[in-house]
């Protein structure tokens, strides 16, 4: 199911960048830190940023792969709002209410800032790094769930107090 999802995502997002970089780089970054948890989980961390940056929408997902695995694409896509604050703010009141198995969603989440921060330390992306932190208490109370992947929440933290 991983390879399916990659090259579905990798064929969606085109020549889409990732910073300088092939936007297949950020999607094996966060495929590769959620496939401990499974195959479904590296399938959506493949599939996360398709509906949010690209024309595929959730029921194309769900035709391809299953109405679960859309359902955590459409938790993971951002809301609409015309700034990043508005964005995120109806995006992580969205991930407060998950429940149950589609907590998945959330375990890819956390995975995809831990790739984002990790990818700003790499290139010293000051400006975006500092806005992760700044979100990072709301982002945590939406996107936490307790015995989840506290690796991935132990990694977060020690970023965002280092």
């Amino acid at each position: 199911m991983g390879n399916k999802a990659r090259e579905f995502a990798l064929k969606a997002h085109g020549d889409q960048k990732y910073g300088t970089f092939p936007y297949s780089v950020h999607l094996d970054e966060v495929a590769s830190i959620a496939k401990s948890y499974g195959k479904t989980a590296e399938a959506v961390a493949f599939l996360h940023d398709v509906i949010e940056d690209t024309d595929i929408t959730a029921k194309e997902i769900e035709q391809e792969f299953g109405c679960f695995i859309s359902r955590c694409v459409q938790i993971l896509s951002d809301e609409p709002g015309d700034t990043r604050t508005i964005r995120k703010a109806a995006t992580y009141k969205k991930m407060g209410n998950v429940k149950g198995d589609e907590s998945l969603a959330l375990l890819v989440k956390a995975a995809d800032r831990l790739a984002n921060m990790r990818a700003c330390i790499r290139e010293g992306n000051e400006k975006y790094l500092t806005i992760y932190k700044s979100e990072y208490d709301v982002f945590r109370k939406s996107a936490y769930r307790f015995d989840l992947c506290e690796e991935i929440w132990a990694e977060l933290e020690s970023i965002q107090h280092a």
